[in-house]
C-alpha cells in the first residue's frame, strides 16, 4: 500500500536513509542523521505541501519517496528533484518503481515540468529504473563528491511532464 507518511514512520525512514548513507553512493553524506532531525525534515515537507509517500507492507515501511524543490530560485518553481529509498530487506521487490509511479502522478497534478534525478554515475540499476520510467539523460558532472576514498560521479536525468498551463514568474 503506498500512502501519505506519518511523523510516526520517521524512525524506519531514518533506518532507510542512515543505511545509505552508511553503505552506498546514493546520499553524498557522511554522518548518520538524528530522528530529531528526520522530524524536523518530515515537519518541514508538510508544511511545504509537499509529497512524502511510503510504501508499507505488512504494516511495516518498505521504502518512501518524495520531492522537493531542485534550485531555491523563483524560475525553478516549476521543477523538482526527487528520491526514492528502499529498506534492504525489501529489494528487488517493484517498491521503488511503484513508489515513483505514484510520486510522478503527484507531480503531473501539482504544475510540475521536469523531475530530476540526481544518481551516482555507478548506480546502473537507478539508471536503468528510471529510464524505464521515461526519464532522459541530461548530462554528469563528473568528481562531484568524495566517499569512501574516491571521487564520485553525480548523473542528471529528467522526465518532462506537462506542467502548469499557465506558468507565471511571480
Amino acid at each position: 500500500m503506498i500512502r501519505q507518511a506519518k511523523a510516526t514512520d520517521m524512525s524506519t525512514i531514518l533506518e532507510i536513509f542512515n543505511d545509505n548513507i552508511l553503505n552506498s553512493t546514493a546520499i553524498y553524506m557522511y554522518e548518520e542523521q538524528t530522528l530529531e532531525q528526520r522530524l524536523i525534515w518530515f515537519e518541514g515537507k508538510m508544511a511545504a505541501g509537499e509529497p512524502l509517500f511510503v510504501y508499507e507492507e505488512d504494516g511495516t515501511v518498505a521504502g518512501y519517496a518524495t520531492y522537493g524543490p531542485f534550485r531555491a530560485y523563483p524560475a525553478f518553481k516549476y521543477t523538482v528533484e526527487h528520491s526514492v529509498y528502499v529498506h534492504k530487506a525489501h529489494y528487488k521487490k517493484g517498491i521503488a518503481t511503484k513508489l515513483m509511479h505514484a510520486l510522478i502522478e503527484f507531480a503531473r497534478t501539482h504544475d510540475v515540468k521536469t523531475m530530476v534525478a540526481c544518481i551516482d554515475a555507478e548506480n546502473e540499476g537507478s539508471v536503468v529504473a528510471h529510464e524505464k520510467l521515461g526519464f532522459t539523460y541530461s548530462g554528469t558532472i563528473r568528481n562531484s563528491g568524495y566517499k569512501f576514498g574516491r571521487w564520485l560521479d553525480l548523473s542528471y536525468y529528467q522526465l518532462d511532464l506537462d506542467g502548469p498551463t499557465e506558468p507565471m514568474e511571480r
